[in-house]
């Protein structure tokens, strides 16, 4: 077997392979993505009546797109009532964070980080209670975000876009893992 420096050796470890705790209803749907000779298309969801076939019980209120210059964070957003549907196309490159706040939920103080885009077809449901965030991990041009949404943004009492600080969870939780 062969030995390290001493140096190498009081450094050593092996990475943590084990399976990290899930946040209780956040689901991360594959989407398929055709590619030909011209360029590609993915869908995003097919529609019954606003109720999307691909999230279980899930009905589109309100469809936006929103763009995230370099580098930027956007953190955190919450919902009391709403549930969110994420798509980031797979050019671009953002990292997702998800933290729950359910009082009782199962999961309930678990953060999860992935990566959105990145030449993948994700679709990401975001229920009640699960505060998010994203950081465009490109760092010279915009990413974007589509993302559906089961109820429509108000300025009045109606107002379910709530926020936390963008370093409730830790700021270490922005940085990009070195491994």
């Amino acid at each position: 077997m062969t030995e390290f420096s001493d140096k190498a050796a009081a450094q050593y470890g092996v990475q943590d392979y084990s399976a990290t705790p899930q946040i209780d209803g956040l689901e991360i749907i594959q989407l398929r993505r055709f590619n030909d000779d011209g360029g590609s298309m993915t869908e995003l969801g097919r529609l019954d009546e606003g109720q999307h076939q691909l999230v279980d019980g899930f009905g589109a209120r309100q469809i936006n797109y929103s763009v995230m210059d370099p580098l930027a964070i956007k953190a955190f957003h919450l919902h009391k009532r709403q549930t969110d549907v994420w798509f980031v196309p797979p050019g671009d490159k953002i990292l997702l964070v998800v933290g729950d706040v359910r009082k009782g939920s199962p999961s309930e103080g678990v953060v999860e980080r992935k990566v959105l885009g990145d030449g993948n077809s994700f679709l990401v449901r975001i229920p009640p209670g699960v505060a998010h965030g994203a950081k465009n991990l490109r760092s010279a041009n915009p990413s974007q975000i589509i993302y559906f949404v089961d109820v429509q943004f108000s300025v009045d009492e109606h107002c379910d876009e709530g926020r936390l600080p963008w370093d409730f969870f830790g700021t270490d939780v922005w940085e990009v893992e070195r491994a």
